[in-house]
């Protein structure tokens, strides 16, 4: 398989093709698209590498980045999926498009308190959700003129090297440099409260690959749902990490990491992905809680060295 990714260099993009190359060997990863906001640069790469499948990771993925700069993340997340989606139609009709959109695009739907599936409706609350929404809506309207698309929802996911952005790595980032002596004993936190359904990102990876296997035999605009089934509280994540740490801190609400729409709790239903793919995460949660941390610690020690 020829399989351009888009977005290859972001955390996702990096897991994806350590995965890939231990899964498909054989494969060939091509290089990375341009700037997907230019759509004639787009075309012009597609058009010449023809590739065999897609998967598009590219994106203002960052809540907070979003909310910043909104004309930014409209232009990435909806006008370049559009793009990218355009010239895969136009130059490789036969090839997959894997999408990867959110299941933060269901926002307000979760405040109904049941596990949502495919079919639940989309109600964003947030820009980065409403930019995604909008290229998942658009997608499924390209399936219906002949785009052979899979859209995947994939829950909340993390591991090791992600941004301090996500809450997972913010805290562990902050634990390791209290063990390193290289901050003060104090951990600053948002709203503890809130319940995620959280994954590893490589077994997110591996749902990817495996979409690819089977893409031959799903409906062109087929949703999948990633998640376990399980929410976990933001408190009980730091509560583990704090535990694998060792350490003793104070923890400090910090109004800046408060988010103005934050939803209680976000539970899913990936009955589909199951039944369609086989797949199920593997990883235990701990080992990735513990894998970040490992990963913070050397990202601390590299910081304690630079000072």
């Amino acid at each position: 398989m020829r399989i351009l990714v888009t977005g290859q260099r972001g955390f996702v993009g990096q897991h994806l093709k350590d995965r890939m190359k231990a899964r498909f060997p054989q494969s060939e990863i091509l290089s990375s698209s341009p700037d997907i906001r230019d759509a004639e640069a787009v075309d012009t790469a597609i058009a010449a590498c023809k590739p065999d499948h897609c998967i598009h990771l590219a994106a203002i993925s960052s809540i907070g980045d979003a909310r910043q700069d909104p004309n930014h993340a409209w232009q990435v997340n909806l006008h370049g999926t559009l793009h990218v989606a355009r010239s895969m139609q136009r130059h490789a009709p036969e090839g997959t498009v894997l999408f990867a959109s959110t299941a933060e695009a269901y926002g307000s739907t979760f405040q109904r308190g049941l596990p949502v599936t495919e079919n639940a409706p989309l109600a964003p609350g947030n820009t980065y959700a409403a930019t995604k929404a909008a290229a998942d809506l658009a997608l499924g309207a390209m399936a219906k003129e002949g785009l052979n698309v899979i859209r995947m929802r994939p829950f909340n996911h993390t591991g090791p090297g992600q941004s301090v952005d996500f809450v997972v790595p913010a805290f562990a980032s902050q634990i390791a440099h209290i063990a390193k002596g290289l901050q003060p004993p104090e951990i600053h936190v948002g709203n503890l409260d809130a319940q995620r359904d959280f994954l590893d990102v490589r077994d997110v990876c591996d749902a990817y690959l495996d979409v690819l296997m089977t893409a031959p035999s799903l409906e062109r605009g087929t949703i999948l749902n990633l998640c376990s089934g399980q929410t976990r509280s933001i408190r009980s994540i730091l509560d583990d990490l704090i535990a694998i740490s060792g350490i003793k801190a104070d923890i400090i609400i910090d109004p800046t990491r408060l988010r103005p729409s934050d939803t209680p709790i976000a539970r899913g239903d990936a009955t589909l992905a199951r039944s369609t793919l086989g797949w199920a995460p593997r990883i235990p949660w701990l080992q990735t809680l513990d894998d970040i941390y490992r990963d913070s610690l050397q990202q601390a020690t590299a910081n304690g060295l630079s000072l």
